[in-house]
């Protein structure tokens, strides 16, 4: 058996009681270093297997490997099935026979961070990831076109890191040919983690904050707005 799970932010908190069930009757933890790292404390009896950034296909392959011999728990944070994990197992397993894949899903920080900030994805919105290692940075841009004329909401994964730097104020621009610079947004870091922080501020404010990737990003719509400190985004409801 090989459980993929979605761990949440990876503090017993913010895991499901599913997550914390196929974690306990695994035998193993194989999982990107940092995840590993946080489970450690709540899990310390576990035996954990860890590679590193960009070494994904072989963090599966090892999982899938040891899922023929014993129970074995591949762990991604937030929710495996967003950008984790849980598809490319399913490409793989078809060379390592017998073994059985039970998805258990976690909560995503889009979830968790909206949670944190008010209410703001009451209504439609669209994820869209600006990590470019796996997606071309001209599809991510059409996405986030589409998405901003559209009138979605937007969450923003992977907004910036130590080599691109760019990317988050690229995506601002685009968003602010559909939406004013007085657009409400927010954004939420280390999620469920120490450390953890969230601020609201308007589009043209986020064109220029500096934020990392352990930060989730959230691009208002045109009936977002601030409601006792809080993001919220009303459904519509007669009131």
């Amino acid at each position: 058996m090989l459980y993929i799970v979605g761990t949440g932010s990876g503090s017993p908190e913010s895991m499901t009681a599913e997550a914390i069930t196929a974690i306990k009757s695994s035998d193993l933890i194989v999982g990107y270093t940092v995840y590993n790292d946080l489970l450690r404390p709540v899990f310390p009896e576990k035996q954990y297997y860890a590679t590193g950034m960009r070494q994904e296909k072989e963090r599966v392959l090892f999982a899938l490997e040891q899922a023929q011999k014993r129970t074995t728990a591949l762990v991604c944070s937030g929710d495996a099935g967003v950008y984790g994990m849980a598809a490319l197992a399913f490409e793989l397993v078809e060379s390592f026979p017998g073994v059985e894949i039970n998805v258990v899903p976690g909560v995503t920080a889009a979830l968790s961070g909206a949670a944190l900030l008010g209410s703001p994805l009451t209504n439609d919105f669209a994820v869209i990831s600006l990590s470019d290692l796996l997606t071309p940075p001209e599809v991510i841009e059409k996405r986030l076109d589409g998405a901003a004329a559209g009138g979605f909401v937007i969450v923003l994964y992977n907004p910036m890191s130590r080599k691109r730097t760019d990317n988050l104020r690229r995506a601002c621009e685009i968003i602010l040919r559909y939406r004013p610079e007085s657009t409400p947004c927010g954004i939420a870091a280390n999620i469920g983690r120490e450390g953890e922080s969230s601020g609201i501020l308007t589009l043209g404010e986020l064109q220029n904050a500096v934020v990392d990737m352990f930060t989730t990003v959230f691009v208002g719509n045109s009936l977002t707005r601030v409601i006792d400190g809080k993001l919220v985004t009303p459904r519509g409801y007669k009131l």
